[in-house]
C-alpha cells in the first residue's frame, strides 16, 4: 500500500510540474539599449525561423535559442511560431543546407541567454518571464 501511495504522489507531482511548465509565460527579450519597444509574434517568429535576419529597427538580428531539450523552447516555438521542435529542426536543416540562413545561437540556459542579450545590442532571445530583470528589455510576452 505504501508503494502505491508513493507512485500516486509521484504521478501527481509530475503532472503538476508539466502543468506549471505549460502555463509559464515566455518573455521575448532584447538589449535595454535597443530602440524597440515591442514586437509582434509574427516579427519574432520570422527571426527565429530564418525568414528575416533583421530586427524591425533595421539592425542585424542576433537571435539566441535555449537548448532543444528545454520546455521553454518547446513552448516558445509552439506558441510564437506554431511549430513543433521537429518542424523547427527541419526548417533550420533546410535553410542551413541551402546556405540561406544561420540558426540562432544555442545557449545552455536562460541565464546565458539573458547575459548574451544584455551584452549585445542586436541580440534577441526568450526566457521564462519570471527570470526577467533590468539587464534586458521585454518586447513580447508569449502565453
Amino acid at each position: 500500500m505504501k508503494s502505491k501511495f508513493t507512485l500516486q504522489s509521484l504521478v501527481v507531482a509530475g503532472l503538476m510540474l508539466v502543468a506549471q511548465a505549460a502555463s509559464a509565460q515566455v518573455a521575448v527579450i532584447v538589449n535595454p539599449k535597443s530602440p524597440l519597444a515591442s514586437m509582434t509574434q509574427d516579427q519574432v517568429a520570422s527571426i527565429f525561423l530564418g525568414k528575416t535576419n533583421t530586427l524591425p529597427s533595421g539592425a542585424a538580428a542576433a537571435p539566441a535559442d535555449l537548448p532543444e531539450s528545454s520546455a521553454i523552447r518547446e513552448q516558445f516555438y509552439s506558441k510564437a511560431a506554431g511549430k513543433t521542435s521537429a518542424q523547427v529542426k527541419a526548417t533550420w536543416a533546410r535553410l542551413t543546407f541551402s546556405g540561406k540562413a544561420t540558426p540562432p545561437k544555442e545557449l545552455g540556459a536562460a541565464n546565458e541567454v539573458k547575459k548574451y542579450v544584455a551584452s549585445n545590442p542586436d541580440a534577441i532571445g526568450y526566457i521564462e518571464k519570471s527570470a526577467v530583470d533590468s539587464s534586458v528589455k521585454v518586447v513580447l510576452i508569449v502565453e
